[in-house]
């Protein structure tokens, strides 16, 4: 079987850094699949080789059995590229850009298709609207739009709910779960890791250039060694300091290598008079294993960090 997406020994170096090393992987037809790491781990560079848009030192990559590099015409025709930055044509509306995207592509007669795909991303009554009069929020939905107007059988999403509200995030992943469903293959990478861990049914976890970790999402999960319990508490002993992986007020997420050590959290919070207000064991999730895979905290990136101020 033609694997949708495949990536064979690539690597590509910027002057005296090595973006990619040696990175491989395939991706199977229908498949959900998360492409996850810190900022600067190469998951952008290898998107844009698969885009044709950079190409690699060396090794190759394939969209549906087509080289990027030596078929190019149809790589890109079944590929559609969600990209981080926003990008657009400021003198034309949401329609005129849909239609000249699928233009581009042979596609004369799409206007049922752009049609649904404004509904679905809620741009229907932005169609008629000028690009340059769009919030930061709702250019970002043209780009989706612009990735799936031509039904590609593959879609990459790079970092597609950055910098948009909720209500849109929501909408958005509901109707890529039904492309999805419907057979198309979706590379996402997302600084949310709660979206990937929701939707995506493979993970290949990226540090600085190669892959740390490539497996089941399940698998991955119960991979974790560590423990982690949710301290809600007015500060943490001292000598658990070096433990936090995460604080949010007065919320403290609290790495244990073993169960047995609950006690000595315990017996220190009384040694130093520190009241409980809550504490809770919490459940595998996909930063752990990032944290214990990648030895790096998932960090949003610029764009998100301004929040959704953008939408």
């Amino acid at each position: 079987m033609t694997c949708a997406v495949e990536f064979q020994a690539v690597s590509r170096r910027f002057g005296d850094l090595q973006a990619l090393d040696d990175i491989s992987f395939q991706i199977a037809p229908g498949e959900f699949f998360g492409l996850l790491g810190p900022n600067g781990a190469g998951k952008t560079t290898l998107i844009s080789i698969l885009g044709g848009l950079v190409r690699p030192d060396s090794g190759r990559a394939f969209v549906m059995g087509h080289d990027v590099a030596t078929d190019y015409l149809n790589s890109r025709r079944n590929l559609g590229v969600v990209p981080q930055e926003v990008v657009f044509d400021p003198f034309l509306t949401v329609r005129e850009t849909l239609r000249f995207q699928a233009g581009y592509f042979g596609l004369r007669s799409a206007d049922d298709w752009i049609d649904e795909v404004l509904h679905h991303l809620s741009l229907s009554d932005k169609a008629d609207k000028n690009m340059r009069t769009l919030s930061g929020g709702m250019k970002r939905r043209v780009l989706v739009a612009q990735a799936l107007v031509h039904k590609p059988p593959v879609i990459v999403l790079d970092e597609p709910s950055a910098g948009v509200d909720v209500e849109l995030r929501h909408a958005l992943w509901a109707f890529i779960s039904r492309l999805n469903k419907e057979g198309h293959t979706i590379l996402l990478t997302t600084h949310y890791l709660e979206e990937a861990e929701t939707l995506c049914d493979r993970i290949a976890m990226l540090k600085s250039g190669r892959v740390a970790a490539l497996d089941h999402k399940q698998k991955l999960l119960s991979s974790v060694d560590a423990k982690m319990v949710r301290l809600t508490a007015a500060r943490v002993p001292d000598s658990w300091l070096a433990r936090v992986r995460r604080t949010e007020g007065q919320s403290f997420l609290i790495e244990l290598q073993r169960f047995e050590e609950m006690e000595m959290l315990l017996a220190a919070l009384r040694a130093e008079n520190i009241a409980i207000k809550d504490l809770r064991v919490e459940k595998s999730d996909l930063e752990q294993v990032f944290l214990q895979m990648t030895g790096s905290h998932f960090e949003p990136n610029a764009e998100e960090a301004r929040g959704e101020a953008a939408a």
